[in-house]
């Protein structure tokens, strides 16, 4: 009976998790979407219809929502999805800059060629189509070159508290680039031209300018950010 009874409890924690885990998901898909807007309130009542969970679901993920700083609770008054601020984009760049200048080292030591030859080509091909194509589609399959080309070197890391920081992170960034630097005719060229230079640093194992590059494209992307 007492096994049972443990397993029972697993069992149970375990479909806990996966709820607040679906929940969050759906949350974040909510945000980058747009049905979410930065800044904006909302009710418990509002969140439990849109993210399709009872209350005390609900109650469960709002402690992470909270600690990771992507909502706030105001008693008697509801929810307030992040603000896009100034204090926030400047804070998010920092922790970003630091995650991918650790990421950017590891590469040049131990990434193989492969994934960054292929990058490469990529975003060069991406570049090339952009001369006579600004269709926003084009430009959507762009944003996923980008956050392709800086998973490749997250992920390559193989750092599992690292990795789960910069997601949590990059929710933050991802919001900004929506707002604020979401790929266009004009930041195209500078943000991808960016991108191979830190490409063509770790494929030369030069660690120096591979930090440079890295550093470099994540200033330039906050001053964007900053400017609006």
């Amino acid at each position: 009976m007492a096994q049972a009874s443990r397993v029972g409890a697993l069992v149970s924690r375990r479909g806990l998790t996966s709820v607040k885990q679906a929940g969050y998901d759906r949350f974040q898909r909510a945000l980058l979407e747009g049905r979410l807007r930065p800044g904006q309130l909302v009710s418990q009542r509002d969140l439990v219809s849109m993210l399709a969970l009872s209350i005390g679901a609900l109650r469960e993920l709002l402690p992470r929502l909270e600690t990771e700083g992507l909502v706030t609770v105001m008693p008697q008054r509801g929810i307030q999805i992040t603000m896009i601020d100034l204090p926030m984009v400047r804070d998010a760049f920092q922790m970003r800059m630091a995650f991918e200048r650790e990421a950017v080292m590891m590469a040049v030591r131990r990434m193989p060629d492969e994934p960054l030859v292929e990058q490469r080509r990529i975003h060069s091909v991406m570049l090339e189509r952009a001369v006579a194509d600004s269709s926003a589609a084009l430009f959507d399959e762009c944003q996923d070159i980008d956050t392709s080309f800086h998973k490749l070197f997250i992920d390559g890391t193989e750092n599992e508290l690292l990795i789960q920081a910069y997601e949590i992170n990059s929710i933050r960034i991802r919001l900004i680039k929506l707002d604020r630097i979401k790929l266009s005719p004009t930041s195209l060229p500078g943000a991808f031209g960016d991108h191979l230079k830190v490409l063509d640093a770790v494929l030369n194992r030069d660690l120096h300018a591979a930090i440079d590059a890295m550093d470099q494209h994540m200033l330039n992307a906050r001053e964007r950010a900053m400017e609006l």
